[in-house]
């Protein structure tokens, strides 16, 4: 069998290259561009709207429930990208691969805000199927439409059932923590 000579430092060497590479065409395609200021926009408003309008009895449930959200939207999001299911051409921050406006902004705030006012488990759900078809079938191809999320090696409908999937894992994680029925 033939060695390789692709090392550890070699790959190093190409991480730093791409990471150069990355920093330049975020700085002269994405910051203050049209895309950024949306991507500024849906991170900041969410929870501006969010803080407003938060029952503010049960705000520590639904930010560990956000909180949970949060980490496994970033996992997903990071499994994706690795996998070059998609990609972002335009981000908030080169710093991150991940869409994070969107990913800690709109979604997760919207996810709370669905925790919050339907409680039962059959409103919960009917609620996060709405949410997923938005999300699904006008936000993702919105986003593709303004070059924010580029669709390698997926399709929209890949994303509606996890849409639901993680919001009721997540509920049932706080639930069973916070003894819930």
């Amino acid at each position: 069998m033939k060695k390789s000579n692709m090392n550890y430092e070699y790959i190093q060497i190409l991480q730093s290259k791409l990471e150069e590479l990355e920093t330049q065409y975020w700085l002269e395609y994405n910051l203050f561009s049209f895309q950024w200021w949306i991507l500024l926009i849906v991170l900041i408003l969410p929870w501006v709207i969010w803080s407003r309008y938060v029952e503010r009895k049960r705000r520590k449930e639904i930010l560990l429930f956000g909180a949970l959200l949060i980490i496994l939207v970033g996992l997903l999001d990071d499994l994706g990208v690795s996998l070059n299911l998609w990609s972002y051409p335009y981000k908030l921050t080169n710093l991150i691969s991940r869409l994070a406006a969107i990913d800690y902004g709109i979604i997760i705030v919207a996810h709370m805000f669905i925790y919050q006012y339907f409680r039962e488990w059959k409103s919960f759900i009917i609620a996060n199927v709405i949410l997923a078809a938005i999300f699904t079938f006008i936000a993702e191809p919105i986003t593709v439409w303004l070059g924010i999320y580029k669709l390698d090696n997926w399709k929209y409908i890949y994303s509606f059932p996890i849409y639901i999937l993680k919001t009721a894992l997540i509920k049932w994680i706080v639930d069973v923590h916070l003894e819930k029925p």
